[in-house]
């Protein structure tokens, strides 16, 4: 069954639901919200983000592991009424006080028979005789069969009580808003940005019927064992088993030559006179170079940060090599300080950027060139 809904990046995805949010503590929006999407396109960090951003308790469901009875809750005899009364589940928020997201995963993979239970969250916001307060947001997740995921059809009554959107991985979104300011290692942010086409191949390892594809949360997964495995032939046979063999091939020769040319924390330490000499040769290595520096960020060694990004454009002046004459390390400067400074305000760091010498300088070129 077709998605004909929005399709829209993770961080899109993430804007929608926190607009949602407001308008849901305004009083003026009350709805529940279905996050469709291939598997691994990052539906869950969307939610976990929101909620981490908006202040809420998350209650995380996954419905292929529950019984009808896990959310109606189990019946008691009350005998001075002489009527049958349920205890409510605990893994449903009740707290009028406190923010909270309910989020329903895996909601197309649920056996039928839990749906209609299901039903009264979405639409009602209750199920049985306990009604969910006014601040729980309310959003579900799932995958399709065209995904290659064990997933069932949705029926109108289900889908008549959501707002669907339909989360797709972009390259570019991904990386500025999602993977420099998390810190993945500077290898994958690097080879990612001169192979956007390999963020996510499920489709093509569905024709090709490969059990293994790139998504962004096996992106992420390859990040953690370049940093955690020293030991270079079990690291490649885990990024093999993360990526498959081919995309793998591919990484590890990047990866490698960055692991040997890119050391960021030798570059912040290093004294402006010297620094110059330590910034590699090559375009992987430099983007490595923007995507770690990024990463490293903290309010501490900001200024630092600041001032190393802005040498990259002068390498061509202070590195006899030609290949730094051939490289786009304007471009590449100008890039770097765009995602900086998002990630600065985004943490409230933007003071150190008006007291930086090396920004004024950047900032002041850049107006006399016309480009701001």
């Amino acid at each position: 069954m077709t998605i004909n809904a929005a399709s829209l990046s993770a961080g899109a995805s993430l804007d929608l639901l926190e607009t949602g949010w407001a308008a849901q503590s305004s009083g003026a929006l009350t709805a529940s919200w279905m996050l469709h999407g291939r598997p691994g396109v990052g539906k869950s960090q969307i939610v976990q983000q929101l909620a981490d951003k908006i202040g809420a308790r998350l209650f995380d469901l996954r419905l292929t592991t529950i019984e009808p009875q896990d959310l109606r809750g189990l019946p008691y005899y009350d005998h001075e009424t002489r009527k049958t009364v349920w205890y409510r589940p605990e893994d449903l928020p009740d707290d009028p006080t406190e923010p909270s997201v309910l989020f329903l995963d895996e909601l197309t993979a649920a056996s039928p028979y839990l749906q209609p239970t299901v039903y009264g969250l979405l639409q009602e916001r209750r199920v049985g005789q306990h009604r969910l307060p006014d601040n729980v947001m309310v959003i579900a997740a799932g995958n399709t069969v065209e995904d290659g995921a064990i997933a069932y059809e949705m029926g109108t009554a289900l889908s008549d009580r959501l707002i669907h959107v339909h989360v797709v991985a972009d390259p570019s979104d991904w990386l500025e808003r999602y993977a420099a300011p998390k810190g993945l290692a500077p290898a994958v942010t690097a080879f990612l940005r001169s192979r956007p086409d390999l963020l996510d191949t499920t489709e093509q390892s569905l024709r090709n019927g490969e059990v293994i594809a790139c998504t962004p949360r096996a992106w992420e997964r390859t990040s953690d064992i370049v940093k955690a495995i020293p030991h270079r032939a079990s690291r490649n046979a885990m990024i093999a088993g993360t990526l498959g063999d081919a995309v793998a091939a591919e990484f590890i020769v990047i990866a490698d030559d960055i692991a040997a040319a890119v050391e960021v924390g030798d570059l912040l330490q290093a004294k402006a006179s010297d620094r110059a000499q330590l910034f590699p040769d090559t375009l992987h290595g430099l983007n490595a170079v923007v995507f770690g520096l990024v990463g490293a960020a903290e309010p501490e060694n900001l200024p630092q940060v600041i001032a190393t990004m802005e040498q990259i454009r002068h390498l061509a002046d202070q590195r006899p090599e030609a290949v730094f004459r051939q490289l786009p390390l304007a471009e590449l400067c100008a890039f770097g300080f765009e995602m900086l400074l998002s990630h600065a305000l985004k943490q409230g760091w933007e003071e150190a950027f008006a007291h930086s010498p090396a920004y004024a300088k950047y900032a002041a070129d850049r107006e006399a060139q016309g480009l701001d």
